[in-house]
């Protein structure tokens, strides 16, 4: 009997989270908590970005821009009023989710290449907003102070290892949860979309509808990143929101392959790695990510998990 795709999804992360959880309890390693904190932020948010890419074929430079404002609203939730992490956060992903639908609105009408330049246009405008807003943003110096890492459901965040396990069991929940997007109906409109628009719209498909709620859930799915990201930095800083962030998500996607699910967090991975080794060897650690990006692009043509794909002799159709 044929496993149901839902079930095999959620047993394969089960056992990942079980193994993630587990390995503090062999060995603690504070560098390495650290390493899974942020992968958690990046992979969500390389993700998210992944199922515009790879999915609908819509490239965004402008990413970021939600990754900021999830971070933001959260870090500022928190440093304003006493509710709750768990409101606070949900608060800041519904932020996102509207800013982004609101930029989606303007943007998924215009043709590819329109589309990813306003989208970066939009970013760099909402940067601008966060070094002028001294008062509310702290300008170029970031949210200072700190937010109040609170307990939830049992984690007290204030506690490394907690911290870790909290990042852990958030990142799983929401790639499975774009994962199970991926797969659905839902998903195969948008691949069909990147393959070909016309007949998808021949075939009674809204266009414009389906890449907005696309741009939609990549948006909240990003600024989940951003929530996790804040709680790591205790804050939220305008490089968070740069577009040079959304470089990093394009590489990762790059790096991993835009064809596989896992593609993204397998890049953000070798991302974060790469960049913690070289800035202790060389301060031109851009220069050399930019050739190792070059020799990927070269040499493989396509992201690890893609090239493995293809190589792989008994992969399946």
């Amino acid at each position: 009997m044929k496993r149901h795709p839902a079930l095999r999804d959620a047993a394969i992360a089960a056992i990942a989270l079980i193994v993630v959880l587990a390995i503090p309890l062999l060995h603690r390693s504070p560098a390495f908590e650290d390493f899974v904190i942020r992968l958690s932020a990046m992979a969500l948010f390389a993700t998210s970005l992944n199922l515009l890419v790879g999915n609908t074929g819509m490239v965004s430079f402008g990413h970021g821009m939600f990754y900021g404002l999830g971070a933001y609203a959260f870090a500022l939730t928190m440093q304003m009023t006493d509710l709750s992490l768990p409101v606070a956060a949900a608060l800041a992903v519904l932020v996102t989710t509207f800013a982004a639908l609101c930029v989606g609105a303007i943007c998924i009408r215009l043709s590819t290449d329109y589309f990813a330049f306003i989208t970066l246009a939009v970013q760099m405008l909402f940067y601008s907003v966060i070094i002028s807003w001294q008062s509310l943003t702290g300008g170029d110096q970031g949210l200072r102070g700190g937010i109040p890492r609170r307990e939830i459901f049992g984690f007290e965040l204030a506690s490394q290892l907690h911290l870790y396990q909290f990042c852990a069991v958030v990142a799983v929940l929401g790639l499975l949860a774009l994962r199970h997007i991926s797969v659905s109906p839902f998903g195969q409109t948008l691949r069909m979309i990147r393959d070909n628009e016309s007949r998808a719209s021949f075939l009674g498909v809204v266009l414009w509808r389906a890449r907005l709620w696309a741009f939609t859930i990549a948006g909240a799915s990003a600024g989940l990143g951003g929530v996790l990201a804040a709680l790591f930095v205790s804050g939220a800083y305008p490089e968070l929101a740069d577009w040079p962030n959304s470089g990093q998500a394009i590489f990762a996607v790059m790096l991993g392959g835009i064809n596989s699910f896992l593609g993204p967090v397998l890049g953000a991975m070798v991302l974060l790695a790469l960049n913690d080794v070289v800035t202790r060897f060389t301060e031109y650690h851009g220069l050399f990510l930019g050739i190792v990006i070059l020799a990927f692009a070269l040499g493989l043509r396509r992201g690890v998990l893609d090239f493995l794909r293809l190589a792989w002799p008994g992969r399946s159709r």
